[in-house]
């Protein structure tokens, strides 16, 4: 299948005043048509960092240094402000975290939803009024010529997720971003919201990079998961060999660190213990080898190599036995 998404050897420096940091050290991955990638870690692994590169949209001092992003073969990396705005949004959409920021909360939603059409030149401002409403009606929001002249704050959560889903997808892209989609509403509205994105998906044949924290959200929702630590992959696999046979041990210690269906009440949960590394600093060993209850001598001393084979692919020195997963995608996303 033809990748519409392309991420090659992407490495990112953000410098500041004190100090650079590279949150995305080499990084390689891929998105066919239609298919969803879940990139999973803890906070500051750099997976939201990937995803603000395939938007064009890094931080200040934020620099890509090395490696190529390319989005249905066009390479984005370098173009000018100018080149990436037509990217985004005709292209790429994005959905992120917190809905109540990312909106304007001075902008009535149907001029938002209407934006980018008038950016792109994809219609008149009548036409895209339309398209807006039809585009809130498609995401479920209800009375969607109601809500047009209404402003963000007069909208629940969940109802503002659905504008910004809508934004994203007026243009219908070919990929979206959704950082965090879910993490600010509450567990049946998150359901509701991740149900939405795989019915759209399939209707518009879009691929999807879905950035959590959360493998129950993965396990349910995508079609691949790349695993992502301290600016590193850990591990990449489809997801229903990623939760049966998982290699890495930090994947393991994800998995193992989260409640399922065969949990019992008062049971305490396994952490991961620990801090991950920073990455101001040269790494030139095994970046979880700290928190890694499997650890040895060469964990320390070394890089591990990439290896696996098909699409199943990991870089840990000791990894866990094949097979020896008792966690399902099944069992795991019914949890959560």
């Amino acid at each position: 299948m033809t990748a519409v998404l392309e991420i090659s050897d992407l490495a990112i420096d953000i410098r500041s005043r004190r100090s650079t940091v590279r949150p995305v050290d080499g990084i390689s991955l891929d998105i066919a048509a239609g298919r969803t990638l879940g990139l999973v870690g803890e906070s500051g692994c750099g997976k939201s960092t990937t995803g603000l590169a395939v938007l064009g949209l890094l931080p200040s001092g934020g620099q890509v240094v090395a490696g190529s992003i390319k989005i249905a073969g066009q390479d984005i990396v370098g173009l000018k402000e100018a080149e990436a705005r037509e990217v985004r949004g005709r292209s790429v959409g994005v959905v992120f975290q917190d809905p109540m920021t990312a909106l304007n909360p001075t902008q009535r939603i149907g001029a938002q939803v209407a934006e980018p059409l008038l950016i792109h030149g994809m219609a008149k401002r009548q036409t895209a009024r339309r398209r807006a409403e039809e585009m809130l009606a498609r995401v479920g929001l209800p009375r969607p010529a109601q809500q047009l002249d209404r402003y963000p704050h007069e909208l629940s959560g969940g109802m503002r997720q659905r504008v910004m889903i809508a934004t994203a997808l007026i243009c219908e892209p070919k990929l979206l971003v959704a950082d965090e989609p879910t993490t600010a509403l509450d567990v049946t509205t998150q359901d509701q919201i991740l149900r939405l994105f795989s019915e759209l998906q399939r209707d518009m044949n879009m691929s999807v990079l879905l950035i959590t924290h959360d493998m129950g959200v993965v396990a349910g929702h995508t079609d691949e998961v790349a695993v992502m630590y301290a600016g590193r992959l850990a591990e990449l696999a489809p997801t229903g060999p990623l939760f049966a046979n998982y290699r890495h041990r930090y994947t393991e210690a994800l998995l193992t660190s989260i409640p399922t269906l065969e949990t019992r009440r008062g049971e305490r949960l396994a952490t991961i213990q620990g801090l991950p590394p920073n990455l101001s600093k040269p790494l030139r060993a095994c970046r979880f080898a700290p928190r890694c209850g499997f650890a040895e001598a060469d964990c320390f001393a070394l890089d591990p190599s990439w290896r696996g084979t098909g699409r199943h692919h990991f870089g840990c020195h000791h990894p866990a036995k094949p097979a020896g997963g008792t966690a399902t995608a099944a069992s795991i996303g019914a949890a959560s």
